[in-house]
Formats: C-alpha cells, sequence, structure tokens
C-alpha cells in the first residue's frame, strides 16, 4: 500500500534518514498544525519547504549572495509580492517563464513565485547562443524571460513578444528600467494568490555539447523516495550553509536548490566561480557541504598550496559533485588534500541520480561510479535487453521515482526497458558491486574493424604522470575508417611528447587502442557545465599526427 509519502518502507527509511539528518526535530506545536496546509497547498515542492521555513525558522538566512543575504521569512514574503505582481501581468497555469541567470537570488525567487501561481518555469543554459536561444523560446513557447543584464544581449534574435524582466542589473546598465524583479516585488500585485495552484512543470535543458538542447521536463517528487536516496549515500545535515557552486539551471544546481530548501540549509550563491573565492566562502560562512561540477574542484586543486593552506574549510563535511567524469588522478588528489569529503554523483538530466561513490570507496578506486542509491535501481544490459554478469561492459538502465517524464516538443527518443530509462553511456559492475563508467555508447570508436571505447583510452591517458586532462575522439581514416585523436592538457612543467603517450597506451591496453594522432593544448574546450565539448576537438590541423 503507498501512502502519499510513500510506501510504509519507504516512509520508514525516510524518517530515519530525516531525524538522522536533522530535518526532523522537535517543533512548537502550533507550528506543526501549520505545516500540512503547506503540504496541501504546493505538494512536495521546494516551495512548500521554503514557506515551512518561513514558520518554522523565520529569521534563519535562507541566501547569502552578491548582494546581501535574506531570511526565510524575507523569502517567503517577496516571493508572495512577485507572485501577485506577475499574476498581474497574466503570469500563470499555462504561462511558461524562463530563467536565463547565473546563482544568485533572482532564479530562485522567481521559481518559487512562478510555484505560487502554477506557472512552468523552463531553467536556461547561460552558454547557449543567441540562435540557440531563439530556438528554445520557439520550441518552449515562452511568455517571458527573467533575464540577467550582462546576459541580456543573449536574447537579440527572440522574439520581442515575449517579455523579458530584468533580474540581476550590474550597475550603471539599466537595461530595464523599473521593469525588474525587484520593480515588482516592490510594487506588489491586486490579486490574491491561489489557494492550490496547479504544480507547475520545471523544464531543464539537456546539456548536450552540440545543436539546440532538448527540453526535459523534471518530475515533482511524489513521496519521500527522492530524500531517501540522496541521505542514503551523502550524510547531509539539517539547517547548515551549503555552497552551491553547481549552475543553478544544470540539474544538480536545481538538485542543490531543492536539497537544500527541504534541509532549512542557508544558500550560499555567487554569480561567478573562483576557486580561491570559492574557499573563502566555505571559510567566512563555516559551510558543512558544497555542491560543484567537477572542473571546479580541479580549478581548486590548481591553487597554489599556500593559497590552498590560507583558509580554513575544516567545517566542510560534503562535497558533492556531477555533471562530467573527474580524472582519477584529482579524485585521489582532492581527497588528500580536504580529507573524505568527496562523493561522486553519476546520473543525467533525463533520469537524476543512477549511483552515488562515496569516500571511501574513491579511496581504493577512484574512477568508480559507486553504488545506487535507496530505492534505485541501475542494470547492465546487452544488445538482447538481458542483464550482463559482473566484468561485461553493456547498456546502462536507471530505474528510480524521478525519471524525467519525457522531452518537450516530441524531440529526441530515450531507451526504455522494463521501465527503466537508458542513459545513452556503457559500463559494468566489479565483484565488489561498483559501477564503473566507460564512456557514451555513441563515442565507441570503430577502427579497423575493432571497438575501442574512447572513455577507457581517456582515464588510461588522464592517470599518466604529468597529464592534467584527456580526451580522446574518432576522426576519419580512408584506411581504417576511424583512427583515434589524443587531446592532451600538460600539469605545469610536465613535459611528453607523442611517442610516449602511443607508447603508454600500447602497454597498458590493445595496439590498435593507440591513438595516431597527438596533441597538445592549453585546455580543453567546455561548455557551462563543464563538459568537453568534443566538436571543437580537431578543428585545427593536429600539432603532432
Amino acid at each position: 500500500m503507498r501512502t502519499p509519502f510513500g510506501t510504509p518502507t519507504e516512509l520508514a527509511t525516510g524518517v530515519r534518514l530525516l531525524i538522522e539528518s536533522g530535518v526532523v526535530a522537535p517543533i512548537r506545536p502550533d507550528r506543526v498544525v501549520r505545516f500540512p496546509v503547506a503540504l496541501y497547498r504546493y505538494g512536495f515542492t521546494p516551495t512548500t519547504a521554503f514557506v515551512i521555513g518561513a514558520w518554522r525558522h523565520p529569521n534563519r538566512l535562507a541566501i547569502v549572495d552578491d548582494r546581501g543575504t535574506l531570511t526565510f521569512r524575507e523569502l517567503h514574503e517577496r516571493t508572495d509580492r512577485l507572485a501577485r505582481a506577475l499574476a498581474d501581468r497574466g503570469v500563470g497555469p499555462g504561462s511558461r517563464v524562463a530563467v536565463l541567470c547565473r546563482n544568485h537570488r533572482g532564479p530562485i525567487e522567481t521559481i518559487v513565485a512562478c510555484s505560487k501561481i502554477g506557472a512552468d518555469v523552463v531553467l536556461m543554459n547561460t552558454g547557449l547562443s543567441a540562435g540557440q536561444m531563439k530556438a528554445v523560446a520557439e520550441e518552449q513557447e515562452l511568455t517571458s524571460i527573467v533575464v540577467d543584464s550582462d546576459l541580456a544581449d543573449r536574447l537579440s534574435e527572440v522574439d520581442a513578444k515575449v517579455t523579458r524582466i530584468g533580474a540581476w542589473q550590474d550597475e550603471g546598465s539599466g537595461c530595464w528600467g523599473d521593469d525588474t524583479l525587484e520593480g515588482l516585488i516592490e510594487a506588489d500585485g491586486s490579486k490574491d494568490l491561489p489557494t492550490k495552484p496547479p504544480i507547475g512543470k520545471t523544464i531543464v535543458l539537456t546539456s548536450g555539447t552540440t545543436g539546440t538542447p532538448k527540453g526535459a521536463e523534471r518530475p515533482s517528487p511524489n513521496g519521500i523516495g527522492p530524500v531517501n536516496a540522496i541521505l542514503s549515500r551523502i550524510p547531509l545535515t539539517a539547517r547548515e550553509p551549503a555552497l552551491v557552486s553547481a549552475p543553478l539551471f544544470h540539474t544538480w544546481g536545481f538538485a542543490a536548490f531543492q536539497i537544500g530548501s527541504l534541509m532549512g540549509s542557508t544558500l550560499i550563491l555567487r554569480r561567478k566561480f573562483d576557486p580561491e573565492d570559492a574557499l573563502r566562502q566555505l571559510a567566512i560562512h563555516r559551510c558543512t557541504s558544497m555542491f560543484a561540477v567537477p572542473v571546479m574542484l580541479q580549478r581548486i586543486l590548481d591553487l597554489d598550496p599556500d593559497v590552498l593552506a590560507r583558509y580554513d574549510t575544516s567545517a566542510l563535511r560534503t562535497v558533492t559533485a556531477t555533471g562530467s567524469a573527474m580524472p582519477p588522478a584529482k579524485v585521489s588528489q582532492f581527497l588528500e588534500t580536504f580529507g573524505d569529503k568527496l562523493y561522486m554523483l553519476y546520473g543525467s538530466t533525463e533520469v537524476s541520480w543512477a549511483s552515488i561513490a562515496k569516500p571511501e570507496e574513491l579511496r581504493d578506486e577512484p574512477s568508480t561510479a559507486g553504488r545506487p542509491p535507496e530505492g534505485t535501481v541501475v542494470k547492465i544490459l546487452g544488445d538482447d535487453d538481458e542483464e550482463l554478469p559482473a566484468g561485461e561492459t553493456g547498456r546502462i538502465f536507471v530505474g528510480n521515482d524521478m525519471l524525467f517524464t519525457g522531452y518537450t516538443g516530441g524531440r529526441g527518443e530515450t531507451e526504455v526497458v522494463d521501465g527503466m530509462l537508458g542513459t545513452g553511456d556503457l559500463g559494468h559492475y566489479d565483484d565488489k558491486g561498483l559501477l564503473f563508467i566507460s564512456g557514451r555508447a555513441d563515442d565507441m570508436i570503430v577502427s579497423g574493424g575493432e571497438n575501442i571505447h574512447a572513455g577507457e583510452v581517456e582515464g588510461l591517458l588522464a592517470d599518466m604522470d604529468g597529464v592534467k586532462e584527456a580526451a580522446v575522439v574518432g576522426v576519419d581514416d580512408e584506411e581504417y575508417g576511424q583512427r583515434l585523436a589524443a587531446y592532451l592538457v600538460l600539469e605545469n612543467g610536465a613535459n611528453l611528447d607523442a611517442d610516449a603517450v602511443r607508447d603508454h597506451v600500447k602497454n597498458h591496453l590493445a595496439s590498435f587502442a593507440s591513438p595516431r594522432d597527438v596533441e597538445f593544448l592549453d585546455e580543453l574546450p567546455r561548455n557551462q557545465t563543464g563538459k568537453v565539448v568534443k566538436s571543437e576537438l580537431g578543428q585545427e590541423e593536429e600539432a603532432d599526427a
């Protein structure tokens, strides 16, 4: 039997985890009786958590950003005013409001305000071009866009009928005059907020590296299962400061916002990531958790040792990263530098989470993706859709409570087997039950009739002494169909040549996996979420072929 909070087993597990994390704690009876009201109105959404936070701990800080602080009470009151002002403009159920912002209070206030009037929200990637913005705006049928002033030029091709609302305005920008979030909040509105608005959709754009990104509709939690999943593998603690460096438009940044709302956390937000500033924020606010993408952690590790030693990060207990692979050597370096605090999450926009690697697992196997959390099933399937034994590589399929409900506009397809969603990745389990990712299924390189996993070669090269980062792609070859091309970023002072790279691969893998082309770069091209944009590799003549 399933209750409104999940099955009895999920409920029992969830209550235990919530007690251990401090979310469930003694509360005054007069405040407890108001909680079902918020749950009835807004369901299992961050809005419910922030409303409850305003009742439970009104003067606790909810947000700290570059402009100052907001308490839970202030956030609740400001989003009420913003929701009424938006409603006066005709925003409500059926409206679709895009958020094109960096990390600050603006996107959070917009998401919560839209929830209070039942409007949909589309989280826009700040790295999209003007042409991509135009295509996304048309496909998503946007009615309004909330945008930072330094990103306004990305909207140059978007239809003028789509209303622009300024979020963050740099000094002197004056892009929209009073037509800003602050202006709307100050003006308030005349309409009463609905008692029970429909739960609006949240659309996250897939973080692909080519073409127009697809919109993936994120489901609203329908019970306590998602809470169980995260807390079963990551020991987060309630009502403590959390540095959210992952972009809020990214699946993990948005998840950090959702998790933080439930935990009653103070969310520390910075518009632009700077590695030393991240350490400074961790030290100043005594953050106990950090949410990031791997390239951010790599940039922190690249700081001089005297800079790393300058900031007290001893309060930090969990650092969770996802969004792209992190070289195993960097995983080990992070653990040595900061201690057993690193949790690597493997997932996607479509499946949310699939597995989480704990520090002790990463110590032994720094390249592992860990194990599935509570309530999640991850299977490795062969070409016949049958489950493969440990040690055999196949397609990765995931089942959990937060699988996406489909791409908007009917674009794109996903593989589904027995209710599980394919991630598009290849991987295997070892004999200890740890998951390992080989790479994308469409990154398979066929050279001279041999199948080569680009991810396997990349991992080997990234672990090579003197190599900071590596990427491997297949390029057309008249004789072999395809040949391997490797692109390497070296550590400062390292000295490698192409023959040494080829010999290293030949000595550890098959000779046909050795890259014919080897090029050394200052940096790999990456998108806003840290993924390597392989389509940009090889656009110039190889330095060493």
